[in-house]
């Protein structure tokens, strides 16, 4: 209705007008005035000329007073051009970031289903050991009513089941851990694990002030190896390591005191891939030896009937892990043990080919002597039984 009522007011106003210009012209003419030195017929023709150029800005002006968007096209137009090509380059540049983060999805949805086969396998390889930890349990009942004689065995038997109870213990924690790490594996990479270790060296200190040091080289060394892990490909050019003040004052304090010392930076939660900060806090316990060389860290026995390739192999890894076990216990901070892996898989190879019904003790033995922060080296060892203590089946009484 707007519209409709400009059309009509612009319609009578330039008729007005028209009229009061012919009328004006018409007087002009025949009052046969001059402006400008003109000749009255000019004169006339000046005032027809001006008149209509009054009704074309009286037209414009009501059009632009009524119509915001009249306004709008005529002096914004350009500018709104503009944005709306700034606005296509943004959404070009919104959809190519999304199709980023929609194949980062797609990339940590593989790594989680990866992290759910892995659940599910570690669950099929429990399943045994409770299975065995069962036959166990009923070995040792019937022993139980057997003669003073086996007590011997019986001895043996407990030892064994206490140690696959560990073992189970063991494997469930890592079952509880991997679950829990899946949450992370949703979000991303995990690429540095709460408690890890980020740097660590054996300190014993001459004189005091060496302490603020060896803490600023072993604070550089941790950020570097954090830097290397969190953004990788990146020259560790800036800090992301962050240590409480309070918490290096402190260090630095109990380093002065005499004493052999194992310093470390430990990661104070998980960290994913791409972080700009990693948190830390430093660790200071006692450089003491930790094993010896000759010391047995965990022992099991092979049973006469255990001779398929996945059985021995499953029970080899779990003797390394009790003794890994043992050596944590112990006070290492080292992640794993040293091992020879062609001597491990000759081991296994002459467990599986060993004669049928023949009983087996492995023991782990520590090669060399290791304080809390060096690595252990440890030997699988056979120890055969002589041939009086093969079990022949339970003797009746």
């Amino acid at each position: 209705m707007t519209g409709w009522l400009l059309i009509l007011t612009l319609l009578v106003l330039g008729g007005v007008l028209s009229n009061l210009g012919d009328r004006l012209g018409s007087r002009v003419g025949k009052a046969r005035l001059s402006l400008f030195r003109l000749r009255p017929r000019n004169t006339a023709v000046l005032i027809t000329v001006l008149t209509g150029s009054l009704i074309s800005a009286i037209s414009l002006g009501l059009m632009l007073l009524v119509s915001e968007r009249l306004r709008t096209g005529l002096f914004e137009l350009d500018q709104l051009e503009e944005r709306l090509a700034n606005s296509r380059r943004l959404l070009a540049s919104s959809q190519l970031e999304l199709n980023r983060a929609e194949q980062g999805k797609r990339d940590a949805q593989q790594r989680f289903e990866q992290a759910q086969a892995r659940a599910s396998k570690l669950r099929q390889e429990l399943a045994p050991l409770i299975a065995q930890r069962n036959r166990l349990e009923q070995e040792r009942s019937r022993l139980n009513l057997e003669v003073r004689d086996r007590d011997a065995e019986i001895g043996r038997t407990e030892a064994e089941l206490s140690q696959v109870r560990k073992r189970i213990a063991a494997g469930a924690q890592e079952l509880k851990d991997l679950e829990s790490n899946l949450i992370a594996l949703r979000r991303g990479d995990v690429v540095i694990t709460s408690g890890q270790i980020l740097s660590s060296a054996k300190v014993a200190l001459e004189r005091p002030e060496q302490a603020q040091q060896v803490i600023t080289a072993l604070l550089q060394q941790a950020n570097i190896n954090a830097f290397r892990r969190v953004l990788p490909g990146q020259p560790p050019d800036r800090q992301i390591l962050l240590v409480p003040r309070n918490d290096i004052a402190k260090l630095e304090d109990l380093l002065a005191k005499p004493g052999r010392w194992v310093v470390s930076i430990l990661s104070a939660a998980n960290v994913l891939r791409g972080e700009r900060q990693v948190l830390a806090f430093p660790d200071l316990r006692p450089n003491r030896p930790v094993v010896k060389a000759g010391e047995v860290l965990a022992s099991t026995t092979v049973e006469g009937d255990l001779t398929g390739p996945d059985g021995i192999n499953r029970r080899l890894n779990l003797l390394l892990a009790a003794a890994y076990a043992r050596a944590q216990r112990q006070g290492t901070l080292v992640e794993g043990l040293q091992f020879d892996a062609a001597s491990l898989n000759q081991l296994g190879r002459a467990l599986g080919e060993r004669p049928a019904g023949q009983v087996v003790q492995l023991e782990a033995v520590v090669l060399r002597d290791a304080d809390t922060p060096d690595p252990i080296a440890v030997e699988l060892r056979w120890l055969r039984p002589p041939a009086d203590d093969i079990p022949r089946g339970p003797r009746r009484p």
